[in-house]
């Protein structure tokens, strides 16, 4: 562990390192997806799952529940939910004379959205405030969230049966995107040959709590970036709006998500300063699903043309 961390105490150091070995342990050969993970959660993000049925995205939600000690809930997205089936709703109670406010599984501190592109557009923007603000609004009274609040959702690709596609203004809640794809054959032959998945997460101890989150946060805002590595990240955001394969580049909005998540990245690997490579490491899980391409054109192939065609000044 490097000197010049803003991550001093040793002791969160190694517990940091132990709940990343945990989470490896249940998602095998997966790495580089688990880390980014704990940068999204790290960086005060949501993360956003995209990949086809089971290869371990719901599996990745339990476990981070389970090593962060968080209080955990899971929607079920179909195609019926409700937004007071997410948020809650205010039940007259004749006893009082007054609305009551029942609360909905989104008060939690890690909500797991199963399959969010199941569910018609109206329900899906029953996130929005929540992933924005840490709150949410019923009947003009504003109740707030649990800190952390952190969403993961998982969603089919748009080409399976009974999807609605996210809009534009709910992917951009998500700071990362991420695929765990299929695993590589030495993985899959352990998961074929090993414990049940769902047997390890239940038996998964508590490695970090909501303590270790704000220490990990505080750390990661405190990763310094140069002015060198801002002129950087601006290049990379002018170069997505200029793309003549891009619509719409991105905001303002991703380039500071793109900041954070490349702090809690050099984090993560032990560094106090942000370097190129953080950036370039997080900008295809941060930049693809914020683009809007042209017809016939692909997110994340247009991220990645932008990423190669950008030089680090």
């Amino acid at each position: 562990m490097s000197a010049t961390t803003p991550l001093n105490d040793e002791m969160l150091r190694h517990r940091l390192d132990a709940a990343l070995a945990q989470v490896n342990g249940v998602l095998l050969g997966k790495p580089r997806q688990v880390n980014l993970a704990f940068a999204c959660l790290v960086a005060g993000g949501h993360l956003l799952l995209e990949d086809v049925p089971g290869v371990g995205k719901t599996t990745l939600a339990h476990a981070l529940a389970a090593t962060f000690a968080l209080d955990f809930q899971r929607i079920q997205f179909t195609s019926d939910l409700l937004p007071s089936d997410i948020i809650g709703v205010s039940v007259y109670e004749r006893e009082t004379g007054e609305f009551r406010f029942h609360p909905g599984p989104i008060f939690t501190s890690l909500l797991l959205a199963d399959e969010i592109n199941r569910a018609t557009p109206k329900s899906q923007s029953a996130l929005l405030e929540a992933m924005a603000e840490g709150q949410t609004t019923v009947d003009g009274t504003t109740h707030e969230l649990p800190k952390p609040f952190f969403v993961v959702a998982t969603q089919n690709p748009l080409d399976l049966a009974g999807t609605f596609p996210l809009p534009d203004s709910q992917l951009d809640r998500f700071m990362l995107r991420l695929s765990l794809d299929y695993p590589d054959p030495a993985a899959e032959r352990a998961l074929l040959t090993g414990e049940d998945r769902r047997d390890m997460v239940a038996t998964l101890r508590p490695r970090l709590d909501v303590e270790a989150i704000g220490q990990l946060r505080a750390a990661a805002h405190a990763v310094k970036a140069t002015g060198a590595l801002l002129d950087y990240l601006q290049a990379l955001l002018a170069a997505s709006r200029k793309h003549n394969d891009v619509r719409v580049g991105l905001s303002p909005r991703a380039g500071l998500a793109m900041l954070a998540a490349a702090r809690a990245w050099a984090l993560l690997s032990g560094r106090d300063h942000v370097i190129p490579e953080d950036v370039q490491t997080v900008f295809v899980p941060v930049a693809a699903h914020r683009l809007v391409p042209g017809r016939g054109s692909h997110r994340e192939a247009i991220a990645r043309a932008i990423l190669a065609e950008t030089p680090v000044p």
